[in-house]
């Protein structure tokens, strides 16, 4: 059985922790993208955070980070569902990395934003990489969560899988049953089985569709494919962090999608670049995995903003300066 990708996705809960306060869409090619904001407006703030997630997710991921966020006073976090995930999956292609830089971009200027701190996770860091070097303009600071950086190894069209492989649960095509069991699938996965809370529950719920029958996720698959493979073979995006001259903080999780000890990022190849690449900042996050470094129970949401609240205290100084 195929799911409609026209299926509403269940809405977060709308009790006092939910941090984001507003939705609004944003005109892009073929319809509109759908925007979350956390703490202030982006018209009434001191500070504005883009925040992109990875290839299979959806703004759901930045709920416990834009918490954390939120004691700081003057600062807004804006936060897309991509195309092709989340609120976003009905929008139509063409997919790739170009298009999203379009969508991205098309986001700035509606909130009226000429320079943002750039946030990305997994794939995310990517896109935001490619942005900072673009249009450097843009870019008041980056931030890279377990991701950005060219692949440390060549690959083969073959053998190739991109570094934000889709290993979460409920994300095939092949629906579950009910949605309890789409939530079993989630909660059984090791990288939340020490994590699990009310958002990474919330950002189960929110991409899956249900038409009474049987759930699956709302994301495209013709839009995760398109993604992957230009990480891999456009020669453009995973070199971006190359390109890149704005003062950059990466967090690494020291363990990989599936809690193991296969990082998305060897530390000794991070090492290797991090030398020949002096604006790029360093943190090693202990107790977090790809996954709980941005979401869930883990010390990873509280160091991600901290690390966004540096950049953008260093953003406030070289405007002063």
């Amino acid at each position: 059985m195929t799911i409609d990708h026209a299926a509403q996705a269940r809405p977060a809960d709308q009790t006092g922790s939910d941090p984001f306060g507003r939705h609004f869409e944003v005109a892009v090619a073929g319809g509109a993208l759908n925007v979350a904001c956390a703490g202030r407006a982006p018209d009434d703030s001191e500070a504005v955070v883009l925040a992109v997630h990875g290839v299979t997710a959806s703004h759901m991921t930045w709920r416990t980070v834009a918490r954390q966020l939120a004691a700081r006073p003057g600062a807004c976090l804006v936060a897309p569902d991509l195309r092709g995930r989340g609120r976003s999956a009905t929008l139509p292609g063409p997919y790739g990395l170009a298009t999203h830089m379009d969508d991205l971009t098309a986001v700035l200027d509606h909130v009226g934003v000429q320079r943002a701190v750039l946030v990305g996770h997994s794939m995310g860091a990517h896109l935001v990489a490619r942005l900072s070097a673009e249009q450097p303009e843009r870019a008041a600071g980056l931030v890279l969560l377990d991701g950005g950086l060219p692949c440390p190894a060549p690959v083969h069209e073959s053998d190739a899988e991109p570094e934000d492989a889709d290993l979460t649960p409920g994300r095939t095509e092949t629906p579950c049953a009910s949605a309890d069991d789409y939530l079993a699938d989630w909660r059984a996965h090791p990288a939340f089985k020490d994590a699990w809370d009310d958002d990474v529950d919330a950002y189960a719920r929110y991409d899956m569709a249900h038409d009474g029958r049987a759930a699956c996720c709302v994301v495209r698959d013709e839009a995760v494919m398109a993604d992957s493979f230009d990480l891999l073979f456009d020669g453009v995006t995973s070199k971006a962090i190359t390109r890149v001259r704005t003062p950059t903080r990466l967090l690494r999780a020291p363990r990989g999608p599936l809690d193991d000890d296969c990082p998305v990022i060897p530390r000794e190849y991070l090492d290797e670049f991090a030398a020949g690449h002096p604006h790029l900042d360093v943190e090693h996050v202990p107790g977090t995995n790809h996954y709980t470094i941005v979401l869930g129970n883990s010390p990873g949401p509280a160091r991600v903003a901290t690390a966004i609240e540096t950049a953008i205290q260093a953003a406030e100084r070289s405007h002063a300066d």
